[in-house]
């Protein structure tokens, strides 16, 4: 797998909208699922019968699943935490459900994933230090537990380093788990809602500590910037619902920056969203055909935009790496950033609250 690599998130083992195909023409070679909502539909045991996540979504490219942490623990209202596990109940049907970081391994060699993570505890961005401490120590050995559960020869299991945004703590979460000898590390419970600028502090505080021979994974960043961003401090692994949730509420990626196709400005706009675009719906289509289709509702406006959105990070991911392989990449995170225009902070960190504050009230 050439990294640096973005993944798209199929959760429920689809990337929303998309067929495999499609995937495999948009340059993309692996995608995230989650074992949380398989476990809960259709059952981990369902998709185990019918021949693995491979073979139920008809994907022979790789898997990565989540262990389901991070829904577990936003959905504070329904769940209960000790250093056994978490009882928690479903946010489909109320029903109860105690997972232990054992099961959450044996969910996933049954799902036979490429790449596994462990059970951890994400600590909310605001905790004191004192919770965040203790959700880090909880995290440690319940990462001990995974890596004594692990059985499946050929898949990888990644650690989860914490700490919030405590840099004493995510310097011996990092220092712990690299000492525990896993095949990957993933920085966890970041992009929760705090400042971007402590987002990258944490990442320069962690990624030293990690092994430079080993895949370094950001959890849940996916805007183009972070990516950048992230890339310059020895992030080899992204995965975010971000491209495809904004495609399928009229946010297209460009170069420099995001455009919502919904404005007037595109209805009677001849040319694509990208006129330097080679996906398929650049290709074919009118950004003023996509406003119509937005405006209508119509259920191809976000298929459409979803391809769009996808190829523009695989081709971001494409250059990235063309770029770190010519000895050019500081040149051109710099172009790239001079040119692209983030969505403002202070939405992005409203948005964000809202999100969680949703999901943590069930």
């Amino acid at each position: 797998m050439p990294t640096p690599v973005f993944l798209p998130v199929g959760s429920q083992a689809t990337v929303k909208t998309l067929i495999p195909q499609e995937l495999k023409d948009i340059g993309v070679r692996m995608v995230l699922a989650n074992a949380y909502h398989l476990y809960l539909r259709p059952g981990v045991e369902v998709v185990e019968k019918l021949g693995g996540l491979h073979k139920f979504m008809a994907w022979d490219g790789a898997i990565l699943t989540d262990s389901g942490g991070f829904q577990i623990f936003s959905l504070a209202s329904l769940r209960r935490v000790t250093d056994d596990g978490v009882l928690f109940r479903s946010h489909i049907d109320g029903s109860e459900h105690f997972i232990t970081p054992g099961l959450a391994i044996q969910y996933q060699e049954a799902l036979g994933a490429d790449v596994s993570m462990v059970l951890d505890e994400c600590a909310a961005h605001d905790e004191p230090f004192d919770k965040v401490k203790e959700a880090m120590e909880r995290t440690h050995l319940w990462a001990e537990r995974c890596l004594k559960a692990h059985k499946h020869p050929g898949q990888s299991l990644y650690a989860i380093v914490q700490g919030g945004t405590y840099p004493e703590l995510r310097r011996q979460s990092a220092t712990y788990l690299t000492s525990l000898g896993f095949s990957g590390y993933a920085i966890g419970g970041l992009s929760v809602g705090e400042p971007k600028e402590l987002t990258f502090s944490m990442l320069e505080q962690t990624v030293p500590l990690l092994p430079q021979d080993k895949p370094r994974y950001l959890m849940g960043v996916g805007s183009p910037e972070d990516i950048v961003e992230g890339v310059a401090r020895g992030i080899d692994i992204f995965d975010c619902a971000m491209p495809t949730r904004v495609a399928r509420n009229g946010a297209l990626y460009t170069w420099e920056g995001r455009r919502n196709i919904r404005n007037a400005a595109y209805s009677r706009m001849e040319a694509p969203v990208m006129t330097v675009c080679g996906c398929y719906t650049c290709r074919t289509f009118s950004a003023a055909y996509l406003h119509h289709l937005f405006k209508s509702e119509e259920l191809l406006a976000y298929r459409l935009a979803t391809i769009h959105n996808l190829s523009f990070m695989s081709e971001l991911m494409r250059r990235i790496r063309e770029s770190i392989v010519s000895g050019t990449f500081e040149a051109f995170k710099n172009e790239f950033l001079a040119s692209y225009t983030p969505t403002d902070e202070q939405v992005r960190l409203t948005q964000k609250q809202k999100w969680l504050k949703a999901r943590r009230q069930g």
